[in-house]
């Protein structure tokens, strides 16, 4: 891939971190993951009204973009009744076909609010449908299932890279984004790797392929758990342990039924709990070579622990029946609402933009957690 494409990936991505036109960076994707960050990426005036109000200058930058996506979201449910197809594969698609409400403008702030901190509270709000003796039903299995895909896929990143002729950090990046939580995971791993252009450019490449593919699997991997003959918890498992980002897992899952979406969520944040360990140990180990990036913030998935709440709290039978229930259709509708935005974030372009070999390499790691997970399922799950 030569400098004119890797300008072009960069310049294609530069919408969601503010003006249009200028370069991404690592801290500009970063910071998309806090509140402050989604409120700079809006540049226009605030309100005066607005102004006065605590959080005026967030409600301002994302209104617009999160009310696109809950009307697709709610347009989608209505699709579903009608036609009895998933809703999250509906959301999906016509966010896709609104992809140029994220290229500049208005939108682009709700959007990037939509696609990561609505998805989180959804996420964490999905505690209420679950308790600790579902998942003490599905044993041990599914815990070593993770941390073997995790580990190896990392390894199998960084020997795959070496001999493409690609940089090791690259495999090291995309592997740990492949085997824990996309996007998120990236960012979180070259948080600790020697900052310089190259590792910039690797993971940017990384994001855009990652977010791609994984939209990819999401609408692909339920047909192949049918195929297989999977249960819905077997499902679950299967796309918990195969698909890279959250919100997909998510998505595919409940495509499939309200249980195989609840296995899915449960194995994938089993997944996500991995990227603490995971940053902390590259991190000792690019700090023993004396290369790393001295003061990096290792992430805190706030989403996880309010999960974990959830699951604990619901397992007491202290929630009351109508606050659980509600609870559910709030995170049904908040899922819904971060699938359309995912949609309306995926583009394909940016995707040919990237090069074959990051793409090949990428792949590659996805094949190798799938057939890992297949593997456990009919071996030994």
């Amino acid at each position: 891939m030569n400098e004119e494409e890797l300008e072009k990936a960069r310049r294609r991505l530069a919408a969601p971190a503010g003006a249009a036109g200028q370069p991404t960076t690592l801290d500009q994707l970063a910071s998309l993951d806090s509140m402050e960050g989604i409120a700079q990426a809006e540049k226009s005036p605030v309100p005066a009204l607005l102004r006065r109000l605590p959080g005026g200058a967030l409600l301002h930058a994302v209104y617009p973009g999160l009310l696109v996506a809950l009307t697709i979201g709610i347009a989608s449910a209505w699709l579903s009744t009608r036609y009895g197809a998933p809703v999250m594969l509906f959301a999906l698609l016509l966010g896709m076909a609104f992809h140029f409400l994220h290229e500049e403008g208005r939108c682009v702030a709700g959007i990037e609010f939509a696609a990561r901190n609505v998805l989180r509270l959804g996420v964490a709000l999905l505690g209420v449908r679950i308790t600790i003796e579902q998942i003490a039903g599905l044993g041990p299995g599914p815990v070593l299932m993770v941390v073997a895909g995790v580990a190896s896929t990392i390894l199998a990143g960084w020997g795959l890279a070496r001999l493409m002729g690609l940089r090791p950090t690259l495999g090291i990046v995309s592997g740990g984004s492949v085997a824990i939580c996309g996007a998120s995971a990236a960012l979180a791993i070259s948080s600790v790797l020697p900052r310089n252009p190259a590792l910039e450019r690797d993971t940017i490449l990384t994001v855009v392929a990652v977010t791609t593919l994984s939209t990819v699997a999401m609408v692909l991997y339920p047909p192949v758990a049918a195929m297989l003959g999977f249960s819905d918890t077997q499902a679950g498992i299967f796309l918990g342990g195969t698909i890279h980002d959250v919100a997909q897992v998510v998505g595919a899952g409940y495509m499939i039924s309200a249980e195989a979406g609840e296995v899915s969520t449960y194995v994938k944040l089993l997944r996500v709990a991995m990227l603490l360990p995971v940053v902390f140990i590259i991190a000792l180990i690019v700090a023993r070579g004396a290369g790393g990036t001295a003061g990096a913030r290792l992430p805190l998935p706030l989403f996880l622990f309010g999960f974990a709440f959830l699951v604990g709290l619901n397992s007491t039978g202290l929630l009351p029946a109508a606050l659980a229930s509600g609870g559910a259709d709030l995170s049904r509708w908040c899922l819904v609402t971060a699938i359309a935005a995912l949609g309306m974030k995926t583009s394909f372009r940016e995707l040919a933009a990237v090069g074959w070999r990051p793409v090949a390499l990428i792949v590659a790691e996805t094949g190798w957690l799938f057939v890992l997970v297949l593997a456990a399922l009919f071996l030994v799950l």
